[in-house]
């Protein structure tokens, strides 16, 4: 006869059930709605945040809602991937405070559920978010920028009179380049101008300087019209009035005012997409590695082209067969071939010329360096850009996950939902996270940083926290009690507190006044002895503190004794005696010891020296304070023993 187990066996069997419950869909309705809210509040933010970087190329512009509303669909999608953690951390943080600010969380505790068990709805939840984060950079997000930046850069070739910088030369205009010293934003006018015109001819070229002016575009769009006011003009006359004369090279012009009128389309024509093929954000991920595979190949012909050039310029016997070059390189250098001596017996003129040659070689030299390496340096940047926004593509996507393992244990923790305290520390996680990720990018993109330390730098912070949140949520750990971090405070720095007795309105045992005054006196007694035998004055011994420590347990006795004594008089209706128990110090009967209360702790902070001193002086100020705090035990003592005898003789 087959027999079935009992109810206590089969509780000893591990759970394996991984079906939905009803506890995973409570939570994950009450974490969706939440979520959904979070999500398009963050991506409004964001939005906004974005907007007001590039307000100044929106406005004034004439630019139809077709174009603005373009604009901002594609900004939205954008910002997608942005949005996603800081919803994810915020209404995980909600959800969770929620629960425990109304004792829910608590219940579920008490049935036996574990943290963990609770979180796991919300975790699958989180796994799809990150796989969804990712699949949108990778396919959504790449097409949304490109977008975006031929918008930016179409917006700025509309309207280039409101695009002129200060104090710089701007080449938005054909053929003109452009430098004004000052613009005033509120009329328009522009100062200290001056004009660069250039053509296909250097025959026709110009140079235009005016005091001020002014550059408005014509009604229909396809003209600027630059009028300036007390200046002059330069121009080329050589192929128009005086042929091949070399007399008179240009022409001269001073004007008071002139109208310019500039070739210029001012409609809003969509920049095409080939203009931008190296924004490494409106890529793919296979985009990125084809394309580096081909920037690689490209700079590594470039750097090998320049190396074969080099060689050819400062080693030309290097295209000579091999051995015939090594055997010119040797003549060359022979320890007979006297360079100087070859110099001194040339005559002045030639020494000159020599001199001159060699020096305009090196300029030469040194130009061409410059140049190659502004070409090497502009590839480089492109292939970091590449490999940042690859990695980028994982990191911010693992972001969401991790943003999870923040909120949800921290909501389980502080138990305070709404949109007040969430709303505080979800903002202080974003921008921890945000300072990081954006150092680490910025540091990466300009090479001073390796690009897997720089985009590995925030992760590599928030990691440890979530899993640090976790454990202390998992384990119920006090993480915020405020005076627990106050208590760590006051005691490492040294902060005194007071004593606060105040008397009581029913007193069942009064205090033994005598018995009491008696202790007292003994307490004097031990504090001279143990005065006399330490001698707190002087500075600790180094060794003794970190290496061979002791404890004073005839310090913790003293303190004992007269804690005893002061709960015991703490029952008196005298005042006096109840404002002299309010003197006596809290006494640190550790402080002055030693650092730690673990040996090798000790031991590590003495071997550390910065560490090693602070703790010194530390334990020195303490023993200072001790020393001090003996005093007014002694003669707060003394009064209250006066006092004691009053009392008695009134009895």
């Amino acid at each position: 006869m087959n027999s079935r187990p009992t109810a206590s066996a089969c509780d000893k069997i591990p759970s394996m059930d991984f079906r939905i419950k009803k506890l995973d869909l409570f939570i994950s309705r009450q974490f969706g709605l939440l979520f959904v809210g979070t999500f398009f509040i963050s991506q409004f933010v964001l939005m906004m945040q974005f907007l007001w970087q590039y307000v100044d190329q929106l406005i004034g512009k004439g630019l139809s809602m077709e174009v603005l509303a373009q604009f901002f669909w594609y900004m939205g999608l954008m910002l997608v991937p942005q949005a996603l953690p800081l919803a994810l951390l915020l209404s995980s943080l909600i959800t969770f405070g929620n629960l425990g600010e109304s004792s829910e969380l608590t219940a579920i505790k008490a049935a036996g559920i574990s943290l963990m068990q609770a979180f796991r709805s919300l975790i699958v939840i989180s796994i799809l978010i990150t796989f969804g984060s990712f699949y949108f950079q990778n396919h959504i997000g790449p097409e949304a920028n490109m977008k975006i930046a031929q918008l930016m850069v179409s917006m700025k070739q509309k309207s280039p009179e409101l695009e002129i910088p200060e104090g710089i030369f701007y080449d938005g205009i054909p053929n003109c380049n452009l430098y004004v010293q000052k613009k005033d934003l509120r009329t328009g006018k522009l100062y200290g101008i001056m004009i660069y015109r250039m053509t296909a001819s250097y025959e026709d070229q110009a140079i235009i300087l005016a005091d001020s002016g002014m550059l408005q575009s014509t009604a229909e769009k396809k003209h600027l019209v630059l009028n300036l006011w007390s200046g002059e003009w330069f121009e080329n006359m050589q192929s128009q009035e005086l042929g091949n004369s070399a007399a008179v090279p240009y022409r001269r012009e001073s004007f008071v005012k002139k109208k310019i009128i500039l070739d210029f389309d001012g409609d809003f024509n969509m920049t095409d997409a080939a203009n931008l093929s190296n924004n490494s954000r409106g890529k793919s991920l296979s985009q990125l590695r084809s394309d580096l595979d081909s920037l690689n190949h490209v700079y590594d012909s470039i750097g090998r082209a320049f190396y074969r050039d080099a060689q050819q310029s400062f080693y030309p016997l290097a295209s000579v067969a091999k051995k015939d070059s090594l055997q010119a390189l040797r003549e060359a250098a022979s320890p007979n071939f006297n360079y100087d001596s070859l110099y001194a017996k040339l005559p002045a003129t030639k020494k000159a010329a020599a001199i001159n040659y060699a020096m305009s070689k090196v300029q030469q030299e040194v130009s061409d360096l410059d140049f190659k390496r502004l070409v090497t340096q502009d590839g480089d940047n492109i292939i970091r850009r590449h490999k940042i926004e690859s990695i980028n593509k994982f990191s911010v996507a693992l972001t969401c996950l991790i943003f999870f393992f923040i909120g949800a244990p921290l909501g389980a923790i502080i138990r305070k939902g709404g949109l007040g305290v969430p709303v505080i520390i979800s903002v202080l996680v974003f921008i921890v996270y945000y300072i990081l990720d954006n150092t680490g990018y910025r540091m990466s993109r300009q090479g001073s940083w390796a690009i897997w330390f720089g985009k590995g730098l925030a992760p590599a912070v928030l990691v440890p926290l979530a899993v640090f949140f976790t454990y202390k949520a998992n384990n119920d750990s006090m993480v915020f009690n405020v005076d627990l971090y106050k208590d760590l405070f006051m005691r490492m720095f040294g902060i005194r507190r007071k004593r606060h007795i105040f008397g009581k309105e029913v007193i069942i045992y009064p205090p033994a006044y005598a018995a009491d005054a008696e202790r007292l006196a003994e307490i004097n007694q031990a504090i001279v002895t143990y005065s006399r035998v330490h001698n707190l004055k002087t500075a600790p011994n180094a060794v003794k503190l970190f290496f061979k420590y002791r404890p004073d347990h005839e310090i913790e006795r003293i303190n004992q004794d007269l804690e005893s004594v002061i709960d015991d008089l703490s029952n008196t209706r005298d005042k006096v005696v109840l404002n002299e128990l309010n003197n006596y110090p809290i006494l640190a009967v550790k402080a002055h010891t030693r650092p730690f209360e673990r040996r090798w702790l000790n031991m590590l902070s003495g071997i550390l020296l910065p560490l090693g001193l602070f703790f010194y002086f530390r334990m020195w100020l303490f023993r200072i304070r001790l020393l001090n705090d003996l005093k007014m035990i002694r003669q707060t003592n003394s009064r209250i023993i006066s006092r004691t005898k009053v009392i008695d003789t009134d009895i």
